[in-house]
């Protein structure tokens, strides 16, 4: 089932602009799944395999990302710091954090750190398309 996003404005006159997000995930099949699922409904999406690319996405974007589904577990970042200056640096972006290592303390430090969700690998595609709709419209 496929998730309805807002579409990009340019394109078409009088509607809302696409939902923008960011996928930071090491694994390049799962980047490329969620990307062609998330555009598939609409969405604007950029991807990066690691933390510092994740802080480099979001220093220069303009307009910010709505949403940020971000892996737990990088090459450069295993626990909730980036999770929480990716929260400084965009305090309006709803981040949904991705692990298969959601303990009982992950799930909790990463909703006090202001994680929208967390969910856990595996999951399907599809309920993470309506998770981040569902993100993006409670930040409106």
């Amino acid at each position: 089932m496929k998730t309805d996003f807002a579409r990009d404005s340019s394109r078409e006159p009088g509607k809302s602009p696409a939902t923008r997000v960011l996928v930071v995930d090491d694994e390049p099949l799962i980047r490329w799944s969620l990307a062609e699922t998330l555009q598939d409904c609409g969405c604007e999406v950029v991807e990066t395999g690691d933390g510092r690319g994740a802080r480099g996405v979001l220093q220069q974007a303009a307009p910010e990302f709505d949403v940020v589904l971000l892996d737990l577990r990088l090459p450069d970042s295993d626990d909730l710091t980036l999770l929480a200056a990716l929260r400084r640096l965009s305090p309006a972006t709803q981040v949904i954090l991705m692990t298969a290592f959601g303990t009982p303390e992950i799930v909790r430090g990463a909703l006090a750190l202001g994680a929208y969700r967390v969910v856990g690998k595996p999951f399907e595609m599809g309920d993470v398309a309506r998770l981040v709709a569902d993100a993006a419209s409670a930040r409106h």
